[in-house]
């Protein structure tokens, strides 16, 4: 697989006004480029399966929030594999053409690197808000709620790269927020066992703050990524860049984390939650792997979908698969799926749907003015 795929232009890289049509297009192009069906891939599968490995932790007795964002990013080391890879891809195109001088194994500026590890700490804390929701709420509740990123997703990308704003993206961010709305309406009504109404009110809090910080967090990287591409001397923005970047995220994510579970205790506490977690102690550390490895695929997925085509295409997508992570929520745990939840799901659908539909029309009248420029009559004087 090629990785030094170098980055489609991308409207936020010009400062262009075409936004919309551009998304629109990246989405068109998922089925005829294989790197980005895999990234799409590697984004079901985490987003399906990353809630639901958290919330079987914390149903089958684990209680460490600062253990539970830290494994959300602890699989950054995997990105290795990738980036080795293109880095001995690099080395034989170089040996091939000539080229004297070493093969440098990272790409990145020391600008982009300080960047990067910016972001690293803005997820780390929303890995923790994240975590802290889904230990005192259900994954059906947790997951329609998270939805909303994509409302905060258009208005952040509005302010930082300039992405212009539709009927059509008006109403899902309205239908979005009414979703939510329902939810905190009927708040406590699917309330776990042994959860509190302070508990489950927190955790509600807690998810809509994750919910907002991801929703900046993703502009931000399409942000960094528009700026070192704009920067004189700077190298193009590759796929291999981004990962790069991603691991800088990672890295710093999990270390913030990890300094937030040694004041906790939580790694003293490990082995003896794993002697009472409700799998035995060796599905507790197969379930603190799996969730590891899927939530890396997450983010890796999710960089895919920004560098191919953008923040909000990472976020539809995100909302696209609410109901996948429903279903397999209700089979796995049994949780309960009211009216309230169901109107809610389908606004969110319904959110989605209106916003994709926007973006197909934007992109046909784009198409449209590019191929057919309007006819300029010159007048003669008499």
């Amino acid at each position: 697989m090629e990785v030094e795929t170098p980055a489609p232009p991308q409207p936020c890289k010009d400062a262009g006004a075409t936004r919309s049509g551009r998304s629109c297009g990246s989405a068109c192009r998922l089925l005829r480029n294989p790197i980005l069906v895999v990234n799409f891939v590697l984004m079901v599968f985490g987003t399906a399966g990353g809630p639901l490995f958290l919330r079987a932790y914390f149903l089958r007795g684990g209680t460490r929030k600062w253990l539970s964002a830290f494994l959300q990013t602890a699989g950054f080391p995997i990105l290795l594999v990738p980036l080795f890879a293109s880095f001995s891809q690099r080395r034989r195109r170089q040996r091939r053409s000539g080229g004297g001088g070493g093969t440098p194994f990272f790409l990145m500026t020391p600008r982009l690197l300080a960047a990067s590890a910016g972001i690293g700490v803005m997820t780390g804390l929303d890995d923790l808000l994240y975590a802290y929701g889904l230990a005192y709420l259900p994954v059906s509740t947790s997951s329609i709620l998270i939805s909303t990123q994509l409302a905060f997703t258009a208005g952040f990308a509005l302010l930082l790269v300039r992405q212009r704003f539709t009927a059509f993206s008006v109403n899902a961010v309205a239908l979005l927020s009414v979703g939510a709305a329902m939810l905190g309406m009927n708040a406590g009504g699917d309330r776990p066992a042994g959860v509190s109404r302070a508990q489950y009110g927190a955790g509600f809090a807690m998810t809509l703050g994750a919910a907002a910080l991801f929703g900046l967090v993703l502009p931000v990287m399409e942000r960094c990524q528009a700026r070192h591409a704009a920067r004189p001397g700077a190298g193009p923005v590759t796929y291999t860049l981004v990962i790069e970047m991603q691991l800088v995220i990672g890295l710093t994510a999990t270390v913030f984390t990890a300094v937030g579970m040694l004041v906790n205790n939580d790694f003293h506490a490990i082995p003896e939650e794993a002697r009472q977690f409700g799998f035995g102690r060796s599905g507790y550390y197969l379930l603190l792997a799996g969730s590891a490895a899927t939530y890396q695929c997450f983010f890796l997925g999710t960089i895919g979908a920004i560098f191919f085509g953008s923040a909000l295409l990472s976020g539809v997508i995100m909302t696209v698969l609410i109901p996948v992570t429903e279903v397999l929520a209700v089979m796995l745990f049994n949780e309960p799926f009211n009216g309230t939840k169901g109107v809610a799901l389908v606004l969110s659908l319904w959110g989605f749907v209106s916003y994709f539909y926007g973006e197909v029309q934007t992109a046909k009248a784009n198409h449209q003015s590019e191929n057919n420029p309007p006819i300029v009559e010159q007048q003669l004087d008499p």
